[in-house]
């Protein structure tokens, strides 16, 4: 069985094409724990899956190094359409369709030669209800406090496909994200648990942040992390519509006006086989 590593922005997945069902559903999470074991097997933060879709040009399955099933990834997706390209499963460069659990995801790839270079996301509109996030409770979560280890933070919960919640912090570098992070993940008002951005405003147009990633761990890059830090930015007046969100891996191009852009690279490391 073939694969290709890959990665976006330092946030790295295992690529293998599944349209012939080589890996039985009940297995791709069983298989995700042991390929994205560091050291011990290839290495990486997921397991991305291409499929057939009746509804798009491709379908993407996403599995953490847990082995859990996530819903969207936003560094994920760009490797995804890539890889498609590149591998002549979807040859299109203007507007590649790919169906998630998430829903339908439309993508623009920029191509030199035969080789991708950036991938740009249509990621939809954010739902803010916290039913939809999903959340306990009611109405929305906006710049509310919530309760880890009798220490307050001021969050804003939002979904982009998955859930995240955001909170604001004045210097991000040194904020505890590794002992905080796994606290949130799993605090009990998140039903399927929940990504964490930890986001410090430099100026109304640039955001640095780090992300605890439910199921993973703290990563190098978080696509639908950066683009929940914009919403929540925007919610509280803190950043413009066009926001470059710098990431332990690089840099993402976010824009929201009501629906969420994002642009970024995506990055083909080396291919192997499966024994």
């Amino acid at each position: 069985m073939k694969f290709w590593k890959m990665h976006g922005l330092g946030n790295d997945y295992i690529v293998i094409d599944n349209r012939y069902g080589e890996i039985r559903e009940d297995k791709a999470g069983e298989l995700a724990k042991a390929l994205c074991e560091r050291r011990f097997s290839v290495g990486a933060d997921g397991l991305l899956l291409v499929h057939t879709s009746a509804k798009a040009d491709a379908k993407m399955r996403i599995f953490n190094s847990d082995g859990s099933e996530a819903e969207m990834c936003g560094n994920g997706i760009r490797c995804f359409v890539k890889y498609c390209y590149e591998n002549n499963v979807v040859k299109k460069s203007t507007v590649m369709i790919v169906e998630t659990l998430a829903g339908i995801k439309r993508t623009w790839l920029t191509v030199e030669g035969e080789e991708v270079k950036s991938v740009r996301v249509d990621m939809g509109r954010p739902v803010l209800e916290r039913s939809g996030i999903p959340m306990l409770g009611q109405g929305t979560c906006i710049n509310e406090d919530l309760e880890v280890d009798s220490e307050k933070f001021k969050v804003t919960c939002v979904s982009v496909g998955n859930p995240h919640c955001v909170t604001f912090v004045d210097d991000v570098k040194d904020f505890p994200v590794q002992k905080v992070g796994p606290k949130v993940e799993n605090h009990k008002l998140f039903p399927r648990r929940t990504n964490v951005e930890f986001v410090q405003v430099l100026n109304r147009g640039e955001l640095s942040v780090r992300v605890w990633e439910r199921g993973c761990g703290e990563t190098l890059a978080c696509g639908t992390g950066a683009c929940a830090s914009v919403v929540a930015g925007r919610l509280l007046e803190r950043t413009n519509e066009e926001v470059t969100v710098h990431l332990l891996g690089g840099d993402l191009k976010i824009q929201y006006w009501g629906r969420i852009l994002m642009t970024g690279p995506a990055e083909k490391v080396f291919e192997g086989t499966l024994f």
